[in-house]
């Protein structure tokens, strides 16, 4: 039967499922679209699967194009319709995998999902979880709720693997092709199958034993990065003290050929990856008696960030003998990373949360996302809109605090109206006009 279904990926007869049109589900469509495979991406939100449809832009940075080849291609398609399972030869499974309010993994998107297609599986199928998650995932949680609603036995009557999602929004440089995919089958026949698939439309494709040590290979990758981010927010807060440009360090450091690989300090981490990944591995350990100290101190250092900027905005008003409460505080930047629209665990809310909270008046600019739209976590703020941009409104705020520095931005007309300036992305040094005009943050 491998052989077979091996045979229909090469033919171009192989139709792929997507579950989870947003970040991660959407590039994928496109890159298995483009190499002539026929897709199906499923959603349970009708205006991703309209927009599909119609060529209708939802995520920024992946532009019109895109959208429009797809809506007018024969051989993609985009449905709220889960029956339509039956007519895939894979799924992919790319929803989200968030932490509850103890912190702990929420799985119910992804065991949702699984029951739904459990109850449309069928023979030499191939499911692949691509949402990050604890190792074990797919042997302790996936398997389980597909036999038991389909009365299938994997690795016999259907094929498992594991491929981790290793997108970077906005990224210019690597695109969903161009990035290599790990891959882990539960068993043999389960990685050559998703191998084979993968290997249609990846540059390269990286076989590792099994589907528990790919979902460790993710999990490694963003700790990596929370670790890395939190030691030089760290720094930053050590070298502020004693008069150091911690920016400044870095780049000299930076000029080491070997042993040092360069991160930048922030007013904290967002995105669904860093900011949440790590602690799915700090749940699983508890399960071995094992601590995850690294991580959880990483945690501590990272989350801690917005007060600092808060602190340091304080500290900046006071300066210019205005308290907090009452003032008129501008935030630059809702999305989490430059040039994007994705406001995913943005550190940008709990600085307009704390703000809040003393009293002051709130505003923001990011020209990606004009409304706060709703979301799971920041109610309160769904609606809001973004300032227009120009000199007279600028100057009517008390301070600014630049979140995230987004290239668009007109750094130059920022320093030229207002005098009271928090940065936390060092995107000012260029462009202050007095002494005391800008804070590092």
């Amino acid at each position: 039967m491998i052989e077979q279904l091996i045979q229909k990926i090469e033919d171009r007869e192989y139709t792929v499922g997507i579950i989870g049109l947003g970040y991660v589900g959407l590039p994928l469509l496109w890159t298995f679209h483009k190499e002539e495979m026929p897709v199906i991406g499923f959603d349970i939100d009708e205006m991703k699967t309209e927009a599909i449809t119609s060529g209708t832009p939802y995520i920024k940075h992946l532009g019109t194009e895109m959208m429009q080849v797809l809506s007018e291609s024969d051989h993609c398609d985009a449905t709220t319709d889960f029956s339509r399972l039956a007519e895939t030869d894979a799924v992919l499974i790319c929803v989200p995998t968030p932490l509850d309010e103890k912190r702990n993994p929420d799985m119910e998107y992804v065991e949702k999902t699984c029951t739904t297609i459990g109850e449309q599986l069928r023979e030499g199928q191939l499911v692949v979880l691509e949402s990050t998650t604890y190792p074990g995932t797919t042997e302790d949680l996936i398997i389980p709720i597909l036999e038991s609603q389909s009365g299938l036995t994997a690795g016999k009557d259907f094929y498992l693997a594991f491929s981790p999602e290793r997108e970077d929004p906005g990224n210019a440089n690597f695109n969903t092709s161009q990035i290599p995919k790990v891959v882990g089958g539960h068993t043999p026949e389960g990685l050559q199958l998703a191998k084979a698939l993968y290997d249609v439309a990846i540059v390269e494709t990286v076989p590792v034993s099994d589907t528990k040590t790919a979902e460790a290979v993710k999990i490694t990758e963003n700790v990596f990065r929370a670790v890395n981010i939190a030691l030089v927010n760290e720094l930053k807060l050590i070298y502020h003290k004693m008069g150091i440009d911690v920016h400044e360090v870095l780049d000299a450091a930076d000029t080491k050929p070997f042993g040092f690989m360069k991160f930048v300090p922030g007013p904290g981490l967002g995105g669904h990856c860093i900011p949440i990944d790590p602690f799915y591995l700090t749940w699983k350990a508890r399960e071995y008696d094992q601590n995850t100290r690294f991580i959880e101190l990483a945690g501590e250092i990272n989350t801690a960030m917005p007060r600092y900027v808060i602190d340091q905005t304080i500290k900046a008003l006071n300066a210019h003998k205005k308290p907090v409460n009452g003032s008129k505080i501008l935030v630059i930047g809702l999305a989490y990373k430059p040039d994007v629209d994705d406001m995913r665990e943005s550190p940008t809310f709990p600085i307009m949360d704390l703000l809040k909270e003393y009293g002051a008046e709130i505003s923001y600019y990011d020209s990606h996302i004009p409304v706060i739209p709703p979301s799971r976590d920041h109610k309160e703020w769904t609606g809001t809109e973004s300032i227009i941009w120009s000199k007279e409104a600028l100057k009517e705020f008390d301070a600014v605090i630049i979140s995230t520095n987004h290239s668009d931005i007109n750094y130059k007309e920022l320093a030229e109206c207002c005098d009271c300036i928090i940065d936390t992305r060092n995107s000012m040094k260029d462009y202050a006009t007095t002494p005391g005009q800008v804070w590092q943050a």
